[in-house]
């Protein structure tokens, strides 16, 4: 028997389904909305029901966007030959950020991970081979994330790109900027070791 009422218990319980929200931090949530002026629960309302509503894929990079193309896709300021392949819509938010990158992003939307059922159909890899097959493109950056799925995931793509003669590389990793090195991995120094470069 729930201790709250069951449009409280109900709202905790949405909150609940949401990634990394647990039990406590759903109920703060759902208080916090609860106190929250009738004016103000509108907003957040509306606020997600018109993300979802006007938020769809871009038909070429499969990044969320407004209006397709995206503004990336759609920009001339972009090397259209340079493709930076990502697994989420938030890791091409952290490229930005970097206001270093100018070419163009593909988004896989997950990685390949048999331990979850997620194989290569399903993920937007067809997408990004049909876009090198009619483009002019002259290399794929793979910036998967540096877990297991994300290696697999990059080294399946660039076996697949092999035979397309297209330059395949892969973004360094290893210890980041500020760390030390008593605290890394022995996978983090290794790619450290690996990615190392001229000075």
């Amino acid at each position: 028997m729930s201790l709250f009422s069951p449009p409280v218990a109900r709202l905790v319980e949405e909150f609940e389904k949401l990634p990394g929200i647990g039990h406590k931090t759903a109920q703060r949530l759902a208080f916090h909305v609860l106190n929250l002026t009738p004016e103000k629960v509108e907003n957040l309302a509306g606020a997600i029901i018109e993300a979802k509503q006007k938020t769809k894929y871009c038909s070429v990079c499969s990044n969320l966007t407004e209006s397709d193309p995206c503004s990336l896709c759609g920009s001339t300021n972009r090397d259209h030959s340079i493709i930076c392949v990502v697994e989420d819509p938030r890791d091409v938010v952290a490229m930005e950020r970097t206001r270093e990158f100018k070419g163009t992003y593909h988004v896989l939307h997950g990685a390949i991970s048999p331990m979850e059922g997620i194989g290569p159909e399903d993920i937007k890899i067809k997408e990004l081979l049909d876009r090198i097959r009619e483009g002019n493109v002259k290399e794929v950056i793979l910036a998967t994330n540096p877990k297991i799925e994300g290696e697999a995931t990059a080294m399946y793509i660039s076996k697949l790109l092999k035979p397309l003669g297209i330059r395949t590389t892969r973004i360094a990793h290893g210890i980041p900027v500020g760390g030390d090195l008593e605290y890394a991995d022995e996978v983090t120094l290794t790619k450290a070791l690996e990615g190392r470069r001229e000075i």
